[in-house]
């Protein structure tokens, strides 16, 4: 199954496969590209946020004595310590270090830290906000935003810097990505339904093309009827030429095998006629030797026929109806022996072939029942399987040694030469059988007699 997976992939798998590829990759980068957007504009609040702070820093700072002046803050996290809400005014000094001049209370009893190139950073950009990523106090995150300004009666610049605990922005983002997430989850289901319906919709015709091929071949219909879109049209119009096609070259054969019928079994019978009418040793083995060559024509054409039928499209018989049909018959031509017929079919059990065939190989293996039985004859067909059907003739006469059946299977065979009849009976059932794909097997009945299945191709309904 794995195997022949491989080798025949299914159209329908690819497509949807390759649409749900495409699609959850689609979800996938759509859901981390908006979990950063998110992230960043959470982090430019929180810049803007500062900003806001070392803006008032610097309009509100004022020099007296000396001394640098902070203007006073009514933030309530100012004034808590380690509240994870801080601002700083500093000055650089040797080796671009820091030293706090005006703290926040919430620093306590420490400073902000800041990376080692910062005050060149702020050097080479006077005037202007830089923003960086540092540890506070207790070591929490924290976003932080450094400016340097000059204050009037101060001769050097000062640093202005202010700082926010940005554990909140994470929490923000994983909230944001279950919600996201959830979200991307039920459209991606959806997608996947949408995807498997579309896919389904779209390949409708083919599997509609599929089974109008299958009652084509098994004999439930002659053509492609439906309607298919432009795409599909073209492949539905080279199959019905192909059906029409195989039809054309089954008639031809038939044609031919006719024709040599004709042409073959008009000489041999002048040939027996002759020798019939001239008595002597020559005659006697021309007679031999038409005979022997009738039976074998007969049994090529058999062959051929029933060959040619089997490529046939669109042939199909019921299967209790051809039994109906031989059981009277036979019944009449057996009537002196009293021989009686009880058969059974389904009336829904239908042969894959011609009429014709099915009426040589029951007809066949119901008249030598019939001809070896003592007074019964049962014959049963059957569903055998989704393709096959099963053709059971038993009798009540006597049976056949199990080495001496497959003897009979030959052509002109004759077990007991004092029964009537060419011995071409069985060898006929047996040909036309193999020549559907079938089998031919014998054993013992339960009736006494001799047992013969038949197994042979099944049309649906």
């Amino acid at each position: 199954m794995i195997l022949s997976g491989l080798r025949h992939p299914s159209l329908a798998r690819r497509l949807v496969l390759l649409a749900l590829g495409w699609s959850l990759a689609t979800l996938i980068v759509s859901a981390v590209g908006l979990a950063l957007l998110f992230q960043q504009a959470a982090i430019r609040r929180i810049d803007q946020n500062l900003n806001d702070v070392t803006v008032n820093l610097v309009a509100g700072s004022t020099v007296e004595d000396g001394q640098v002046v902070a203007p006073p803050f009514t933030d309530e996290r100012a004034l808590r310590a380690y509240s994870g809400w801080y601002w700083e005014i500093a000055e650089p000094i040797a080796a671009g270090k820091l030293h706090a001049l005006v703290p926040s209370y919430s620093l306590f009893d420490t400073t902000l830290r800041a990376p080692a190139d910062l005050v060149a950073r702020l050097k080479a950009n006077p005037g202007k906000h830089i923003s960086y990523d540092t540890v506070g106090p207790q070591g929490e995150p924290l976003r932080a935003r450094a400016q340097q300004n000059w204050l009037p009666g101060r001769r050097s610049p000062v640093i202005f810097l202010a700082a926010e605990d940005s554990s909140s922005v994470a929490r923000e983002v994983q909230n944001f990505v279950v919600a996201t997430s959830s979200i991307f989850i039920l459209l991606g289901a959806g997608l996947v339904v949408a995807i498997i319906v579309q896919v389904r919709v779209g390949l409708r015709p083919l599997y509609n093309l599929q089974t109008e091929v299958a009652a084509v071949r098994r004999g439930k219909s002659q053509r492609l009827e439906g309607a298919y879109p432009s795409e599909v049209m073209p492949l539905a119009e080279e199959l019905n030429a192909l059906v029409e096609h195989n039809q054309e070259v089954v008639e031809r054969q038939r044609t031919h095998v006719g024709n040599l019928a004709h042409a073959l079994k008009t000489p041999i019978s002048v040939m027996l006629t002759e020798a019939g009418q001239r008595p002597g040793p020559l005659a006697e083995l021309v007679s031999r030797q038409a005979q022997a060559m009738q039976l074998q024509v007969d049994h090529h054409l058999r062959r051929a026929r029933a060959a040619a039928r089997t490529q046939g499209l669109g042939e199909r018989t019921g299967v209790a109806e051809v039994l109906d049909e031989l059981s009277r018959t036979l019944e009449r031509i057996f009537r002196d022996k009293g021989v009686s017929i009880d058969w059974d079919a389904p009336d829904d059990l239908y042969f894959l072939g011609e009429r014709q065939d099915l009426q040589e190989i029951a007809g066949n293996a119901v008249e030598n029942a019939c001809k070896w039985c003592k007074a019964k004859v049962r014959v049963r067909a059957e569903a055998a399987a989704p393709q096959q059907l099963r053709l059971v003739v038993e009798d009540d006469g006597p049976s056949l040694p199990p080495d001496r059946r497959d003897e009979v299977l030959r052509r002109g065979a004759r077990l007991d030469e004092s029964a009537p009849g060419s011995g071409l009976g069985l060898s006929i059932v047996d040909e036309l059988a193999r020549a559907y794909g079938g089998a031919l097997r014998l054993g013992d009945s339960a009736m006494g007699g001799l047992r013969l299945e038949a197994d042979l191709p099944r049309a649906d309904a």
